[in-house]
């Protein structure tokens, strides 16, 4: 009996341990979770406040207002651009015709060879005939025979005209072409399409619109710098822009205009057009140049 009753005692006990226990462990656990309760807001606090330091930072860096000044410089740009498209049209046309001279003068020099040389003589040689001597070479007229002889001479003149009015435009067109290399060097888009010819206006402006909003969206809101830019660090971010504006308003001194344009393309119609003396004609006439 008296272990029956002291093994209920114990168990009595143990059953008290336990119920402390229990308690115990509900304590714990609910301390635990106001702890993580407590974690978690402090979490969210310290990421609102992560957010609101980079939002500070990316103020003070103005970066909302450089990307403003961006828009407005470029839109300056893309105004300039359009005054100035009816020039820049001008020294690509004069392009076009400096390549379409080249192709023809080089063919005109291959068709002259050394005949001038040879004109030249025969120009002299037929001068010193009389009628009687010149008879007998087949000659029936000393004057059509110089004029047909001297189709040579004149396709030359035409060359060496042609090539003095390129020489001129080549001058106009390598300055802006260096200047348009500058530009594009600083960030401007190119005014080429694929195949190297000039962008329609309209073709060109929807391209640079595209092409500086992607530059400012890349460039936004990637800086590291601490703290508020410097009056250098924003000359740096802008100084590209404002060479290209400054630059482009600035494109021409002098707006360039036709007339080289069309006094070369008046020597290249006349080549073009010019006949020279026959081949037969040529190959009997040189036959009477003494050896």
């Amino acid at each position: 009996m008296e272990e029956l009753t002291k093994a209920i005692k114990e168990m009595e006990l143990q059953a008290n341990e336990l119920k402390e226990a229990k308690k115990k462990l509900a304590d714990l656990d609910a301390k635990y979770d106001k702890s993580k309760m407590t974690v978690a807001k402090q979490g969210r606090e310290i990421k609102a406040l992560k957010e609101k330091v980079k939002i500070l930072e990316r103020e003070l860096r103005l970066e909302a207002a450089i990307v403003e000044i961006k828009r407005i410089l470029w839109a300056r740009i893309d105004q300039s651009v359009t005054r100035q498209w009816k020039s820049i049209k001008i020294m690509h046309e004069q392009m076009d015709l400096i390549g379409q001279a080249q192709t023809e003068l080089q063919r005109a020099k291959i068709v002259l060879g050394n005949r001038p040389e040879l004109a030249n003589r025969l120009v002299d040689f037929l001068n010193r005939q009389t009628q009687e001597e010149l008879a007998a070479m087949n000659i029936v007229n000393r004057t059509e025979a110089v004029l047909t002889v001297k189709k040579v001479l004149t396709l030359r003149s035409y060359v060496q005209t042609l090539e003095r009015k390129c020489h001129e435009i080549q001058a106009e067109v390598d300055e802006y072409k260096a200047k348009m290399g500058a530009l594009q060097a600083r960030g401007l888009s190119s005014l080429l399409n694929s195949i190297g010819k000039l962008l329609p206006l309209d073709q060109y402006k929807n391209m640079m619109s595209t092409f500086v909003e992607n530059q400012i969206t890349a460039s936004g809101g990637t800086s590291e710098e601490a703290g508020p830019p410097t009056g250098q660090m924003l000359l740096q971010k802008l100084e590209n822009i404002f060479f290209i504006g400054n630059e482009i308003h600035h494109l021409f001194e002098v707006p360039p205009n036709f007339y080289r344009h069309t006094e070369a393309d008046e020597t290249l119609v006349k080549i073009r057009r010019h006949q020279m003396p026959k081949e037969d004609w040529w190959q009997a006439i040189l036959q009477i140049l003494p050896g």
